[in-house]
């Protein structure tokens, strides 16, 4: 509607500007002035060319013809009298005049016209796109995101969209797609973290169960207790091996297992250490330092029991325990009388899965120092491991 106002403007401009014309009273100033001029005299070419006029003397040749010709033109003719004596014409081409001006008027209107429709269509496409294409492109682009996977990407929402409420139902479905899987996966990594705290957990009761029989079998002589004794060892292996089975599994998709450090006296590492007696003989170095230390109870219960059931398992000989203290914690060293490990397995034993060369016809994971690590450095503490005159382990924790 507004374009079709602005044409019709454009139109009455341009058609006042050609019908508009000079009445006799300027041309008959005009014929005042030009009579002058001829008569203080100058010349007749000059005086055509500023006033736009065509000046014919009766004395001239072929006065009749031209005077004719320019009646045919319809051109208007004044006389030039001098003290009322006809001297010739003055003639002005009004008609042709106004011919080249509507030609060249016609001409601008035309292509202001096209300008006002290019313009106009360029601002209609833009218009249609902005509100009718361009929300359809962003969903498509959207819809292929969230196909993907990829429930971060918002659906751009703009002011005065046509599509707002249909843009923002989509959004608001992406959000509850995201909290859905969100949910959905904090409730499996929920299942898998508590599979394997379980699975992790029972191995140690399972393994004093283990070193007990080994102990009773040396010690007793009934031969019906000795049966029995070797019954709950197998057992005790088998629901060894399934955990070992179900913990792999579980590790293979977790990366931690929960730790929670607090604030403990150094003192409950004695019973600790003493629990792993079953195992065999552990000879004390020194005096524990008695301070304020952050450690997880079952989770350092759990390393020491895999130091000491590791000694004994691939040395078979008695353990040092020793402890060492600085101005940031405790140093707990837990060291074999064995060959040690072969130094370019050292790095790799800490590796989940791995399994030395010393490992082989030996029951295991290849998890215990992988997880003993993980631990220590959950507790804000830490862990190494070396080779002097046997195979040590040197646990750090952090003090208060």
């Amino acid at each position: 509607m507004g374009m079709l106002f602005l044409l019709l403007g454009i139109d009455c401009l341009f058609h006042n500007n050609v019908t508009k014309t000079r009445d006799m009273v300027y041309y008959n100033e005009q014929q005042i002035l030009v009579e002058t001029a001829i008569n203080q005299g100058e010349k007749i070419k000059d005086i055509e060319t500023e006033y736009d006029c065509h000046i014919l003397f009766l004395n001239d040749k072929n006065y009749e013809m031209e005077l004719q010709n320019w009646l045919q033109k319809e051109a208007l003719i004044l006389d030039y009298r001098n003290k009322d004596k006809l001297i010739g014409k003055i003639i002005w081409n009004i008609k042709e005049k106004s011919y080249q001006k509507m030609e060249k008027v016609l001409k601008m209107q035309s292509v202001i016209i096209w300008a006002v429709f290019l313009i106009g269509g360029y601002l209609l496409f833009t218009f249609f796109y902005v509100q009718m294409i361009r929300p359809f492109l962003d969903l498509q682009i959207f819809s292929h995101q969230v196909a993907n996977g990829n429930l971060d990407f918002p659906l751009p929402m703009r002011q005065h969209n046509y599509f707002g409420a249909f843009t923002e139902s989509f959004d608001l479905m992406r959000e509850e797609l995201k909290r859905a899987k969100e949910s959905e996966y904090q409730a499996n990594q929920s299942k898998k973290e508590l599979v394997a705290e379980l699975s992790h957990d029972i191995k140690t009761p399972i393994s004093t169960i283990r070193a007990t029989c080994e102990v009773m079998e040396v010690k007793e002589r009934n031969g019906d207790t000795l049966k029995k004794i070797a019954v709950i060892n197998t057992k005790a292996k088998m629901v060894n091996d399934l955990i070992d089975n179900l913990l792999h599994a579980s590790l293979e998709e977790l990366t931690v297992l929960k730790v929670e450090p607090i604030e403990e006296s150094s003192l409950c590492i004695y019973e600790m250490i003493r629990e792993q007696q079953i195992y065999g003989e552990i000879k004390m170095i020194g005096k524990l330092p008695e301070c304020l230390v952050y450690l997880d109870k079952l989770r350092l219960s759990q390393v020491i029991d895999n130091c000491f059931h590791n000694a004994w398992k691939y040395a078979n000989t008695p353990v040092t325990v020793s402890f060492d203290e600085n101005e940031e914690g405790i140093f707990i060293h837990i060291k074999d009388e064995g060959k040690g490990v072969e130094e370019e397995e050292l790095p790799l034993i800490i590796e989940k899965f791995y399994r030395g060369n010393n490992a082989k016809g030996k029951a295991g994971s290849g998890l215990g120092l992988y997880l003993a690590n993980m631990f220590m450095e959950r507790m804000q503490g830490g862990m190494e491991y070396y080779n002097e005159n046997g195979f040590v382990v040197r646990l750090f924790l952090k003090k208060v």
